[in-house]
């Protein structure tokens, strides 16, 4: 077990599960199954099932339900966005929005009269399917890393949206074949070119089906879509937008598409070597992770006496950090993935 010691208690440390609340028996985000569970959100590397007792928001909660089955937890606690939440051991709990999915949070936990708060996975740019992400004040501030490097800037996906349609009309015979993750990133492209007056029905690989649904019954408004394989004649699809997995981009289903541009929606593609490999004709710099410059930021507005890093460049931040006179160190936590699926 990795012990990580804060400046005046041991409260907080990381162990194989994850990181561990020690008075209130707890762990968060953990990566296999525990007796106690608070889940910052529900992508499947940071929400898993078989836990005894999961607290998490209700959009989290419908999310695990829908993925694993009506027992993913022998308990579920849903726990609203805000609402101080009294663990054992003299721990106190609240979720606030960390703008990553639906549903995604940050936890706050005050022991002691000191704060910590577990950003989770989070962003700071507009997201019309989630609230937004909100600045909580610190002793220790807990961040993720998956794009710390100055070489990632994200552009606002409308710029990024704005191509996609561009390209759309200019090559109005192809099949727009968009690679994004089931679930947040399918659902934010579809919402944010509703926003932007694209009122053509989109259409759908089965795998996003589910959760797109999920989303519309949570409240999401996501406009007109139809699955692919419902399609008598897929020739139908030049011209349109067609939203799958990023592995469907290369395999046998995307071969009957007409004319397919291969487009991808992720930060990676901002690097060119990672479009190549996805084989993507239209790369599209999508992120539902803060980049460099939003990582800088939210550390200088949560004002941390200590800055603890986990998952992605963990080096770059916990230097800059450093240079600021932050207490800055990487936590090293194994089994998280960008997004993943």
């Amino acid at each position: 077990m990795t012990k990580i010691n804060t400046s005046s208690s041991n409260w907080l440390s990381v162990r194989e599960e994850g990181l561990y609340v020690r008075p209130a028996d707890i762990f968060v985000d953990p990566t296999r199954p525990v007796k106690n569970a608070i889940v910052t959100h529900g992508h499947s590397d940071h929400a898993k099932p078989g836990h005894g007792n999961v607290y998490a928001t209700p959009e989290t909660l419908a999310i695990m339900k829908c993925r694993y089955g009506d027992n993913f937890a022998e308990k579920s606690t849903v726990t609203t966005l805000r609402r101080c939440v009294e663990l054992p051991g003299g721990v106190v709990m609240t979720l606030l929005p960390a703008g990553h999915i639906l549903g995604s949070a940050q936890v706050t936990l005050v022991y002691r009269n000191e704060v910590a708060t577990i950003s989770g996975d989070f962003k700071r740019s507009p997201d019309p399917t989630c609230e937004s992400f909100e600045v909580q004040k610190s002793d220790i501030f807990i961040t993720e890393a998956t794009f710390a490097l100055p070489v990632f800037n994200h552009p606002p996906i409308e710029k990024e949206l704005g191509r996609l349609l561009q390209s759309l009309e200019e090559f109005s015979d192809r099949c727009h074949l968009v690679g994004a993750y089931a679930l947040g990133k399918c659902q934010r492209v579809m919402a944010t070119l509703r926003n932007m007056g694209y009122k053509d029905t989109i259409y759908l690989h089965g795998a996003q089906v589910k959760l797109v649904e999920l989303y519309e019954q949570l409240g999401v408004e996501l406009g007109a879509w139809r699955k692919v394989s419902e399609l008598d004649d897929v020739r139908c699809l030049s011209g349109k937008i067609v939203l799958a997995p990023p592995s469907a981009l290369a395999d046998r289903w995307s071969q009957k598409l007409p004319n397919v541009m291969a487009c991808m929606a992720s930060g990676w593609m901002q690097i060119r070597a990672r479009a190549k490999q996805k084989r993507a004709e239209l790369p599209l710099v999508i992120s539902d992770h803060a980049d460099w410059t939003e990582l800088l930021k939210t550390i200088e507005q949560v004002s941390p006496k200590q800055l603890w890093v986990t998952h992605g460049r963990e080096e770059a931040l916990v230097h800059k950090a450093s240079q600021t006179g932050i207490d800055a160190m990487a936590l090293n936590l194994l089994g998280y993935e960008d997004d993943a699926d």
